[in-house]
């Protein structure tokens, strides 16, 4: 996308998270600009409307407070955290209060992951957890053979599993194909959480793919990469090689009710700059679309 373009979308958000006072975020939105806020309704109005969340991995360095604070400050309103910020080994009291410090801070807990189950124990402590804290949704990569344990245990609870693709390096979910082929016959709640960097990673387009497997779209982890290649790494969405206006037209043209959650793997010990970028990038894609 050409930078004069890239400005543009970015003036359309005009995210601004840079002068919010840190410590004054917390129950508050972040701000955007009034021609961004119109434009945002006027996509809603449309019927044209995408969930935007946070995958609190990009924050994995910080404590579960500041992830709140700066979950808040980018104008998101729903979250998934990783076991970084509320331990799968938590007891209940715990979940419980985590849960509640998320909730009180006025985001939606929809979800958890990425969740790894290599036994029947990781099933069914990942399935308590997320019950515990009434998530919605598993982000999770379940060894191939427990997925019969983990249908049952999604007809149980009616917590859904989405399966989270990681590219060239996963042996057995690169592609959100390969996940698709072994979640195909069990329960609809069993599906997909598509990860478009790792899919571009793997070559393969993630438009195609979530037009193809649409029926078991549960999830949607948003980046950006350098190439469409193994060695491709995580970018600041709009610099990358992923054509994301047309990733959000898709999701937004199949009616995708899902969360579209920000995943910002670069920069760990500063994440915030360049995920509010991304987030200001998609904004106004949105806007303008």
């Amino acid at each position: 996308m050409a930078k004069t373009t890239r400005r543009d979308f970015m003036k359309w958000a005009g995210l601004g998270v840079a002068a919010v006072p840190f410590s004054s975020v917390l129950g508050t939105s972040a701000m955007v600009s009034e021609k961004g806020q119109n434009g945002l309704k006027k996509t809603q109005e449309k019927g044209k409307h995408l969930n935007l969340g946070m995958a609190s991995y990009t924050f994995r360095e910080f404590s579960l407070e500041d992830t709140l604070i700066m979950t808040k400050r980018l104008g998101l309103e729903r979250i998934a955290l990783k076991s970084f910020h509320l331990p799968l080994e938590a007891t209940d009291e715990e979940i419980n209060a985590a849960a509640e410090k998320v909730r009180s801070a006025g985001l939606d807990l929809y979800g958890c992951g990425v969740v790894y189950m290599q036994n029947e124990d990781d099933v069914s402590r990942a399935f308590h957890y997320a019950e515990k804290a009434k998530m919605k949704v598993i982000i999770g990569a379940p060894n191939p053979d427990l997925l019969k344990m983990v249908n049952i245990m999604v007809n149980k609870t009616d917590i859904k599993l989405a399966i989270h693709n990681h590219g060239p390096d996963d042996e057995h979910y690169p592609t959100p194909e390969s996940a698709y082929m072994r979640t195909k016959n069990l329960d609809p709640r069993v599906g997909l959480c598509i990860d478009i960097g790792h899919t571009q990673r793997a070559g393969v387009d993630p438009s195609e793919s979530a037009k193809r497997f649409s029926d078991r779209l549960l999830d949607v982890h948003i980046k950006d990469v350098t190439a469409a290649a193994k060695q491709g790494q995580t970018v600041e969405i709009g610099h990358g090689v992923i054509d994301i206006p047309k990733f959000l037209k898709t999701l937004l043209e199949l009616n995708y009710q899902g969360s579209v959650s920000f995943e910002f793997e670069k920069d760990p010990k500063d994440p915030l700059p360049g995920v509010a970028e991304s987030v200001g990038y998609v904004r106004g894609v949105l806007a303008a679309i």
